[in-house]
């Protein structure tokens, strides 16, 4: 299954294929997420870039050579390292964005500058996906705005979907009996149920502490984390360090079980960007959860 899982990509690079080199002349419209219709003329040719998981989505549409630009934090696929950098979200230079002359900007909808960047005749499109729903939206609304066939924009999708239900699907029964805590960044935010993570932690069948009402990616109280007492912590490495300085962290019994899951800096990066690598992120929290049961059925550290 994990196999299954991993092998979307090279699914993806397959279909990719039989649609490079074939733009569309014909003009779309397209709607952002502020419901406000873009219209692309014909299809882009410069894009600039300034949420990563819409960076991985044209490099996923096997667009990465149109990329003129893009925020600080892209990076990956390895194409993209050497296209020029141009702020991030919430600071981007606007001089340097003008510059390169793009036909499309992909924003987030709470990139800072996007109206003046508007203003200035650029066309803007504001995307920010925060679960599974959105995910599969802004996937196809790039897809059009790119001008790439529908039908080949959702095979690929449909591979995604794939390999993310072989992941759900390569739980153990153990697994899936878990409590579960996914921090996002040591501020602490964590996942919610609401998020494209507690979405795709739900169809595992485990149990999210953090309920849809508190919203996709709240703020969380430390206090709130140790009162729900998780079975499985998932977090990056940035949150190592901070967790066992909370007050009552070392007592909680993930910590104290060792069913604490930490992601190297790549892996992090991949696991909160709801975009085409959803499938490969869905794998490792499997992985993960499926180490935690063991670990709790022997009480030896794996």
């Amino acid at each position: 299954m994990a196999e299954q899982g991993r092998g979307w990509l090279q699914t993806a690079a397959l279909l990719g294929a039989m649609w490079v080199g074939m733009p569309s002349a014909q003009a779309v419209t397209v709607l952002d997420d502020r419901q406000q219709k873009v219209q692309i003329a014909q299809a882009p040719q410069r894009i600039v870039s300034l949420l990563p998981s819409l960076t991985e989505t044209v490099c996923a549409l096997k667009l990465c050579h149109k990329l003129v630009g893009l925020d600080r934090y892209s990076n990956w696929p390895e194409a993209v390292q050497s296209v020029p950098r141009v702020g991030g979200g919430l600071d981007p230079n606007i001089e340097s964005i003008v510059a390169l002359k793009p036909d499309l900007v992909l924003a987030a909808g709470s990139t800072r500058g996007a109206d003046r960047l508007q203003a200035l005749g650029l066309n803007v499109l504001r995307l920010e996906p925060r679960n599974h729903a959105d995910a599969q939206r802004v996937w196809r609304t790039v897809a059009q705005a790119l001008h790439v066939p529908a039908a080949d924009s959702d095979r690929v999708w449909q591979g995604i979907q794939a390999g993310v239900q072989a992941a759900v699907q390569s739980l153990s029964p153990a697994a899936q009996r878990q409590r579960v805590y996914f921090e996002v960044s040591p501020a602490p935010y964590g996942a919610s149920e609401s998020s494209f993570l507690g979405e795709t932690l739900t169809r595992m069948g485990v149990t999210n502490i953090l309920p849809a009402s508190m919203g996709p990616f709240p703020q969380v109280n430390p206090e709130w984390v140790v009162q729900a007492r998780p079975d499985v912590i998932m977090a990056g490495d940035s949150s190592r360090g901070s967790m066992l300085q909370r007050p009552g962290w070392s007592r909680l019994r993930a910590m104290q079980g060792q069913r604490l899951c930490v992601f190297k800096q790549s892996d992090s990066d991949m696991l909160v960007r709801a975009g085409p690598r959803m499938a490969e992120g869905a794998q490792l929290m499997a992985d993960c959860l499926n180490r935690a049961a063991a670990q709790a059925d022997t009480g030896v550290q794996r």
